[in-house]
């Protein structure tokens, strides 16, 4: 009996000190979206991108736009013309279509590379200080606080003004 009590002693201790050990575990969070969204990096990158769409719109515009004036032209002058000319002229208006449709997926196709070309090293420098930031404050844990996440409560510590700093702003 003796040492029965002194097994679950042993047991009760070590379940403490399991529980214990493990209540010592520092979580911490941010939420990275809001992170990457002060960044005066991540605004500048923005700028870019806009003026590069904007860049590619205007041009695919004034596409669209010389491709319905050559239409009208062409539909007014179909009754004068043979139907040889009116087929070419129906050939070249469809061949201008697919140009159109082609630039406006490869601007998007160069619109994607070049916004993960701007915001991987913005990400990475991010991530660099909130890793940095976390270890220096001896948490064992990060965790995004971003909505959509999966962080269902957050009102443990939060980073964000700690990163902040780290990062200059």
């Amino acid at each position: 009996m003796k040492h029965f009590k002194t097994l679950v002693i042993a047991v009760v201790l070590a379940v403490g000190s399991i529980s214990f050990a493990s209540a010592q575990s520092k979580v911490a969070h941010i939420n990275v979206q809001q992170l990457m969204a002060d960044m005066p990096a991540m605004k500048t990158a923005q700028a870019e991108l806009k003026k590069l769409s904007d860049t590619y719109q205007a041009d695919i515009t004034t596409s669209y736009q010389e491709l319905e004036n050559k239409m009208k032209l062409y539909k007014n002058e179909a009754p004068t013309k043979s139907q040889d000319e009116n087929q070419k002229r129906a050939q070249e208006v469809d061949g201008m279509q697919q140009t159109i449709m082609q630039a406006r997926q490869q601007a998007q196709k160069e619109l994607q590379g070049k916004e993960l070309e701007l915001l991987e090293p913005i990400l990475q420098k991010a991530n660099d200080a909130i890793q940095k930031v976390g270890r220096e404050k001896g948490y064992q844990y990060v965790l995004d606080a971003s909505p959509g996440s999966g962080v269902i409560l957050a009102e443990g510590t939060d980073i964000m003004a700690d990163v902040k700093k780290e990062l200059g702003f």
